[in-house]
């Protein structure tokens, strides 16, 4: 790596941790740390809901994906995006006038302890799922930067990075660091798209590079050997891979985006910014603007995977041509698709850029994987270790046990990490999310607009049915999405209970 690219990413990772290193001098208590003491404006609850959602999954797993499926790549950050609306313009209001801190204590103070433990606990596990995903990110973005790296020390230095992101500043960290990582993701993912419209003279150049490289080649009739995916014989087929938002299938592209949508307002990080805001409206505002800014930052993902796909060829694919006797394409290898985007910036632009845009990189996923594991262990610290001991109710003991808590989801981060093989880590993403909404989504939503209206027996049933119903569905290989058959559990539990509590009442 050279000095240029060394540097420009030293500039960036020095200016977040700064932020976050300085953000810490406001944390004297616990509620200093998780919330902000609610004083955190509009901007500031933006960059907190940016800083956790929009990560490694929103840029780098968005070309990942984009390089194979081309516009289905996008529906991560448009699920993101239909997620914080509804937060920003339904939920906001009934979240404040909650009086909890955490949306579990919402479910405990309507429904009791056994549905707020048992929440608790489940709810932790699919945010542990996207917490080490955003360590796999990481960890493949400083073995491209460093070629030889151990996953062990990627991993384990992603992990250091995202605890010194957040562990001393906690939500104002969040927030102000999360805030100038915005500012820098949309300026360069501004500065990639301009470049791929500029280099491939507009989009009618870029789908012609794409058409000439796969529609009928050799390269386009290898892909099922090589990746599984279908080959590509004609233009329809090409368009229907990679113009479509549902190249994947309808059922699992719009699965994936619903899953982000009820995803997002089942997820402690965002519930938090929102209580960190001054008031409603910063609230509000600061959830719509990550509402837009979110999708933008995913086309340009798109824009990226799609101009990589038509100058690039994998190294399986290389291998698989190799092996059929074809001649090779006079192309770059990419070793693998979690490469598309660190690769993109480093054989496109002068090395201070691509050092800045790969410092973006990694602080996107660094604060993504920070955030997740500071609701993680809000959730863990408020509503099961304070639960079962008071002495963490002295709010500068509940500060050093959350801290600890990161430590240790980043740590168990690591394990998992090194234990699991190459994987689209947009994969990963749309798994937490849709188990998280199997267990929260129904029973909060009905918390907070039918209190007292939804037997609570019921409501823990749902609990543990409708994440039961989602695994059992995908180790069954039922056909849909596993979320479809997790809702419809949900719906069914949750409406039984208001049924049979309306019915006693009367």
């Amino acid at each position: 790596m050279s000095f240029g690219v060394f540097a420009g990413i030293a500039l960036v990772v020095g200016l977040i941790l700064t932020v976050g290193l300085l953000s810490g001098r406001r944390v004297k208590d616990s509620s200093d740390f998780l919330s902000g003491s609610g004083k955190a404006g509009t901007f500031l609850v933006a960059g907190a809901i940016m800083g956790s959602l929009v990560g490694s999954q929103s840029t780098m797993g968005t070309a990942q994906l984009s390089f194979q499926f081309g516009f289905s790549g996008w529906w991560f950050t448009l699920g993101c995006c239909f997620g914080c609306l509804a937060l920003g313009l339904v939920y906001t209001r009934k979240l404040r006038q909650s009086g909890c801190i955490t949306e579990l204590a919402i479910v405990t103070k309507e429904y009791g302890p056994a549905s707020g433990t048992l929440s608790s606990v489940l709810c932790s596990v699919g945010i542990f799922i996207s917490v080490f995903s955003q360590v796999i990110a990481c960890a493949g973005l400083l073995s491209t930067l460093f070629p030889g790296t151990p996953l062990w020390a990627g991993a384990l230095l992603s992990a250091l990075l995202m605890g010194l992101y957040v562990i001393f500043g906690g939500a104002w960290g969040a927030g102000m660091g999360g805030f100038v990582k915005l500012l820098l993701l949309c300026g360069v993912s501004l500065m990639g798209l301009c470049f791929i419209l500029y280099w491939s003279h507009g989009p009618k150049g870029l789908w012609n590079s794409l058409n000439d490289l796969l529609t009928g080649t050799a390269l386009g009739m290898i892909r099922q050997e090589a990746s599984g995916i279908p080959n590509i014989s004609n233009v329809t087929v090409l368009k229907s891979q990679f113009m479509s938002l549902t190249a994947r299938g309808v059922a699992k592209d719009l699965s994936s985006g619903v899953s982000l949508l009820l995803g997002v307002l089942c997820t402690q990080s965002y519930a938090q910014a929102i209580w960190s805001g001054k008031s409603d409206a910063a609230a509000r505002n600061g959830a719509l603007i990550s509402a837009f800014a979110a999708p933008f930052i995913g086309l340009c993902g798109v824009a990226i995977g799609i101009f990589m796909r038509s100058h690039y060829m994998l190294r399986v694919e290389a291998e698989a041509l190799a092996a059929a006797g074809k001649v090779l394409p006079e192309l770059p290898i990419l070793e693998s698709t979690i490469r598309t985007m660190p690769t993109f910036a480093l054989d496109h632009f002068p090395p201070l850029v691509a050092g800045i845009i790969l410092g973006t990189l990694l602080i996107t996923a660094v604060s993504g994987g920070a955030g997740l594991s500071f609701g993680m262990a809000t959730i863990l610290t408020r509503d099961i270790l304070k639960r079962f001991s008071h002495r963490w109710d002295d709010p500068k003991r509940e500060l050093l046990a959350v801290r600890a808590c990161i430590a240790g989801i980043l740590l168990a981060s690591v394990a998992v990490t090194v234990s699991l093989p190459d994987s689209l880590i947009n994969d990963f993403g749309f798994l937490s999310m849709g188990f998280r909404a199997c267990v929260l989504f129904l029973p909060m939503t009905a918390a907070l607009w039918l209190p007292g209206r939804v037997d609570g027996r019921y409501i823990l049933l749902s609990m543990i049915l409708s994440p039961s119903a989602d695994i059992l569905s995908k180790v069954l290989s039922l056909p849909g999405d596993p979320l479809l058959y997790g809702m419809a559990v949900s719906l069914l539990v949750c409406l039984a209970g208001y049924f049979r509590n309306k019915k006693r009442a009367e």
